[in-house]
């Protein structure tokens, strides 16, 4: 029989005002001199500057390079920034990106080489051998989960390549989930960081992988995501519904640590060539991918369509997310994004490589990809 190993480690302070807590514990465990990492859009805002008003008692450095989708240029600046500061902690404070860039940022202070020498499928990846600073996190969207994840995803400099370093020690040593961060979220950023989160609950759910403790966790988080995303895109202020889609942003990623699928490979590809924001990648490749993924496990779809609350069993779950996609204003498709098909030799091969892919309930060949794009065009 095969073993199958499970790990659920990461400290959670959720609820509102959770944010305040970071002073304190950071004290306790002898941190004095942390480096907040965030993106350049969120600096500007005063969200951040409230977040380090609650800071008090520790001598606070920012790094503000974060910005698109991160790259590994963005994460050795990050590293060169702790090491200014002779920071002796990280605060990782924004949305995926900027989290992601947080997690490596340690790594890289501390350890000789390039980022890439790090990624999890590196001929000869480096081990990551010396104790890392203490990292605390602090999503302020509600889609990536990258505050409980394992794995920081960067792209390369140049090719915009996305890669990913997937390791236990880059977890987050506590996560602090505050919903009161999110609450000056935009409604076009709020319903793209949302699909994020539903499409990590559902591609998890249909990885054909074994992790019943995920699949639980994967249907209850689509449960809480489907229920809450109307709210908190059109009731910007409704905090309830913004800690639910935290939550389920945080379930997501919990569970997807079991494997995702084509969606996933499609976006990457997408976020690689167009630069698109990750979020709105899933959402605009959901329906086509799942449509043909539902041929291959309908009674799962059953499940998908049971825990959204659809009625009309598993053919009526692809339409539901149609017709929820609307409702909170994403509309057209790939085209209406620029994405012509002349794109299509660059993605279709990045898609097809994937490693997301492996793992979709269907095996998807080339052609499959390049039809899957067409289709949502």
């Amino acid at each position: 029989m095969t073993i199958s190993r499970f790990a659920f480690p990461t400290p959670i302070h959720f609820g509102a005002g959770a944010r305040k807590a970071v002073a304190a514990h950071l004290l306790e465990q002898g941190c004095e001199r942390p480096l907040i990492v965030t993106d350049r859009g969120l600096s500007a805002l005063p969200v951040l500057a409230e977040f380090q008003s609650h800071l008090g008692g520790l001598d606070v450095a920012v790094f503000d390079g974060v910005f698109g989708n991160p790259t590994c240029a963005q994460v050795m600046a990050g590293a060169a920034a702790f090491k200014a500061h002779g920071a002796d902690c990280v605060i990782g404070f924004g949305g995926g990106a900027a989290l992601d860039v947080s997690k490596v940022v340690g790594v890289m202070a501390t350890h000789e080489g390039d980022v890439l020498e790090y990624v999890w499928d590196h001929p000869s990846v480096r081990p990551i051998v010396n104790e890392l600073p203490y990292y605390v996190a602090l999503p302020t969207t509600s889609g990536t989960g990258s505050e409980v994840g394992r794995s920081a995803v960067v792209s390369e400099n140049d090719s915009h390549h996305k890669r990913t370093v997937f390791n236990a020690k880059i977890l987050a040593r506590a996560v602090f989930a505050d919903p009161e961060l999110t609450l000056a979220l935009p409604a076009a950023v709020t319903a793209a960081t949302g699909m994020d989160a539903l499409t990590h609950n559902i591609e998890s759910y249909l990885s054909p992988a074994y992790h019943p403790l995920c699949d639980g966790i994967a249907l209850e988080g689509l449960r809480i995501g489907a229920h809450a995303l109307f709210d908190a895109v059109t009731q910007p202020g409704n905090l309830k519904a913004r800690a639910d889609m935290m939550m389920s942003s945080m379930m997501g990623a919990i569970a997807f640590q079991k494997d995702l699928g084509s969606v996933h490979a499609c976006a990457h590809a997408l976020g690689a060539v167009c630069d698109m924001h990750h979020g709105l990648a899933n959402a605009l490749m959901i329906e086509p991918v799942l449509a043909w993924n539902r041929e291959a496990v309908p009674a799962k779809f059953d499940e998908l369509s049971h825990a959204a609350g659809v009625h009309g069993g598993g053919a009526a779950f692809v339409p539901w997310l149609r017709q929820l996609k609307a409702r909170i204003g994403i509309t057209g498709g790939l085209a209406s994004r620029g994405v012509t098909e002349a794109l299509l030799p660059r993605l279709v091969p990045l898609a097809a490589t994937d490693f997301t892919g492996g793992t979709n309930p269907r095996p998807a060949t080339p052609a499959d990809y390049e039809r899957l794009f067409r289709q949502a065009m």
